[in-house]
């Protein structure tokens, strides 16, 4: 069984610096969220990407957030143990993506 890259396109009507600061704020409420369940995510920005890597289940992930004009692009790199749950991991990763961009309700 192999690795499997699972993407996700979230569009947004943010500028692409109000995007990128609610993905860093979405990110660091996520790992206070789940302590203890995922490890630290390590993430490095370069330009409008984000490189990501934590673990979770005992499993190493990785992945990259493209910040576009229109959509962020969300790509995770999942090992093969939990590539299996890549059809229930993938819409918990839209919905959290979809509420990190839609920001604070009003």
């Amino acid at each position: 069984m192999n690795n499997r890259t699972i993407t996700i396109r979230v569009p947004h009507k943010l500028t692409q610096a109000e995007a990128r600061q609610r993905i860093e704020k979405g990110v660091a409420d996520l790992q206070r969220q789940y302590a203890g369940k995922i490890g630290t995510v390590q993430q490095t920005w370069n330009g409008d990407r984000m490189e990501f890597k934590f673990s979770a289940m005992g499993q190493s992930m990785s992945g990259r957030i493209d910040i576009e004009p229109s959509a962020v692009i969300v790509n995770v790199d999942l090992p093969w143990l939990l590539a299996m749950l890549a059809d229930k991991i993938k819409p918990q990763i839209q919905k959290e993506a979809s509420r990190m961009l839609e920001g604070p309700s009003k």
